[in-house]
Parts: C-alpha cells; structure tokens; sequence
C-alpha cells in the first residue's frame, strides 16, 4: 500500500511518501516553505538517499501549491501519477478524548473543527490538508492525534484543581506532542535494549513548540502542555505556564481582550517576548555571542523552565531510566542539553560532554550521550512522526478493511 503522511502547519507543509509493503520504507519527502524571502514559497524534496532539490515559486493558492509538490514527490517516487497514493495520513494536534487515531468522515471533520478552539494555531490548519486531500486525491484519509497518547494520564494528573463542573466542559489536561513522543519512546527502548514495559523514560520533545511527557511501562502518565498547546514550557512564541491572576490583572487594570491576550501569549511570548530578537533559538546564540542580555536571559529561563519540568516527571515517574532529547532544539543544541543536564546529577543523569558536542553527528543516527556507566540513559532521538502517523494509519486503514 502507497501511503501519502502531510503534517500541515501554519507557515510550512510536510509530505512523505512511504510504501507499506517494504516494511514501511519512506520513498521521498517535500515540504512547502510560506516563510521565505520577498512572499516566495520554497519546494523543497528529499530522496531517502538525502539528495535534495529546492526552488522557490510565487504561491497560487495554497491547493495548487501542494498539487505542485505531491507531483514533485510522486515523479521522486517513480510514480506514474499520484494515483498510486492509496491513503493518506494527518497529524492533527487536538483530538479531544479520542483515545486512538480514527477514519475521517463528516463527523470526525466537524469534531475537528470545534476543537480548533483549544487549538487555533493547529486544528483549523490540520482540517484544511484533509480538505485538500479530499479535492486532490479522494483517497481514505486517517487523523492521528497528539492528544490521543495520553489519554490514559490518571484523573489526579488530569483533573485541574478548579471547578469540578469543568470536567463535564471538557476542561482537563490533554497533552500534546503525542506522535513524537511515541515514536520517540519506542525508539528508546531500542538503544536501551529494554522492554518499554519495564523502563520509565521523560520525553523532552524541545522546538518552537515544547513539552515533557512522563512515560511508564510504555504509557504517558503525566505531560507538561495541558488544556491546550499553549501549558507547560516555554516555547518559541508561547508562554508557557504562568500565573492565571496576571491574566486577570491585564483585564481588570489595562483592558485586554481576549483577543489582545491570545495573540500575546501565543504569538508575543516565549524566546521572542522575552528576547526581543526572535524565536529560532540560533538566532538567540548568535544574539547571545554579540553580548545581548535579553537573548541571554531567554535560554537561562527557557533551561530553567526544563530543568524544572524534568524534576517534576521524575517525581511523577518515581525515578527515571532514561531522558530523551528530540525536536528542533531537543536534537541540534549541545549547548542546550548541556545546560539542562547540569545539576542533575542527583536524579543519575550524567551528560559525557564529549559526546553531547558531537551529536548529532548524522540527522539519521540516534546516540545514548549518557557517560558510561550513568544509570540513566541520555538519548538524542530524531523525530520521526511522519513514520509513526503512517503506522498508526495502517493500523486503522487494515482494521477496517
């Protein structure tokens, strides 16, 4: 079977192509780039011998856009045309209580759509693929969800201390990241050569979006994002959590609205509100090496920020045999695991420097940094989940038919 996985964001899109019938092998990769220079998208795909090709084109519409770059992929793949395509595969961040990646049709669409609520930089973006897809190709489509991984957090880990009427309101901790985390939990157990079900592993997915999630015996018990993606640590643009009576104080004393007060913690606070220069944390060292303070103070807090959380899925976890560093950040800043690993010598995590400056030292190769002989595994896995959503999708697709 020819499986189509797009992860669809606000300012990028990401195509694979994978053909389930060579255990799962990705044929080609693509994705669309909206952030380029002077309004330009930038196509870019990938071989899975790394070859790259790139161009940059005035955008249409954004359908046509990604006409262009699932032909690009399909001609990659040896396809003839994109009828080969016989599924197609969606991350969708917010799933609500759903439990497990389910077939779309009109009712899992409108499901979708009033969760955009909880969800507004992901869901309407992670409906308007499917959309596509359904124009372009009319193919069975399945949505994996982010939530879905940690729908078995127990009640006290999931249950806000505010009105218990919000439950019936669906107000509760989700957690999100979930695919990543999966997969990157499975990968785990791999290098550790230990069955998931005995190891308790804290999953740091660390990029322009962030969360800890607390793994045991292969299951999510506890997560840092919460009722939305905006919980938990800082992130490139988010806040993060902070205290709900500034919320209130903003309100009150200088007149926010609730619109005002969305755009500022989704998209003012973070690495940018606190540094003023951007949110791409290269930018932020590069800032950092020209002696700014505020660029500076934006990774110490956003290191505090996980250093915290990584005690606090410990402590859930009652001990750790290993800590995963995956994401954007996760995977590419030594500096970064560096700072978070120090002082946390207590909990057995014991950073070999040496290797930590060396990885990575192939975006294909996952490496234990840990010293030899830590007790606790320190894992810099790249994410992969294209591939998971393409299992998960699978899964469902064979169940059905």
């Amino acid at each position: 079977m020819k499986i189509l996985v797009l992860n669809a964001g606000s300012s990028s899109l990401k195509a694979s192509l994978y053909d389930q019938e060579h255990q799962q092998k990705r044929l080609c990769q693509g994705s669309l780039d909206y952030g380029w220079a002077n309004g330009l998208v930038r196509l870019q795909v990938q071989n899975p011998a790394g070859d790259s090709q790139s161009l940059e084109f005035s955008s249409r519409s954004r359908l046509e856009d990604l006409q262009q770059l699932l032909d690009t992929l399909s001609q990659l793949a040896g396809w003839t045309s994109l009828v080969a395509v016989e599924l197609a595969g969606h991350r969708v961040v917010h799933g609500g209580r759903r439990v497990a990646a389910a077939l779309v049709d009109a009712d899992l669409k409108a499901e979708i759509r009033s969760l955009s609520q909880f969800a507004p930089l992901h869901n309407s973006i992670n409906l308007a693929g499917i959309e596509a897809i359904e124009q372009l190709l009319g193919v069975p489509q399945v949505a994996v969800f982010d939530t879905a991984f940690h729908s078995q957090i127990p009640d006290f880990a999931h249950v806000y201390p505010g009105s218990y009427e919000w439950l019936a309101l669906g107000i509760r901790r989700y957690g999100f990241h979930g695919i990543s985390h999966q997969y990157c939990v499975g990968r785990a157990a791999e290098i550790l050569a230990t069955d998931l079900k005995k190891l308790r592993l804290i999953s740091c997915h660390l990029g322009n979006g962030c969360s800890l999630a607390a793994i045991k015996n292969g299951v999510s018990v506890d997560t840092t994002m919460g009722f939305t993606p905006l919980d938990g640590l800082m992130m490139g643009t988010r806040s993060g959590a902070i205290d709900p009576g500034i919320l209130l104080y903003l309100l009150k004393e200088h007149h926010y609205t609730p619109d005002q007060l969305d755009d500022l913690l989704n998209r003012q606070s973070g690495l940018l509100g606190i540094s003023g220069v951007a949110a791409d944390l290269r930018q932020l060292e590069d800032a950092i090496a020209e002696g700014n303070p505020r660029a500076k103070l934006a990774v110490e807090i956003f290191v505090h920020r996980v250093r915290q959380g990584i005690g606090a899925m410990a402590a859930s976890l009652g001990g750790i045999d290993g800590v995963i560093f995956t994401g954007g950040i996760g995977e590419n800043s030594a500096r970064v695991r560096a700072a978070v690993c120090e002082g946390l010598k207590f909990f057995g995590i014991d950073l070999d420097l040496e290797l930590n400056q060396r990885s990575p030292i192939d975006p294909h190769i996952d490496l234990n940094i840990a010293r030899h002989g830590s007790p606790v595994g320190i894992l810099v896995i790249h994410t992969q989940e294209d591939l998971e959503i393409a299992r998960q999708s699978y899964e469902v697709y064979s169940a059905k038919w």
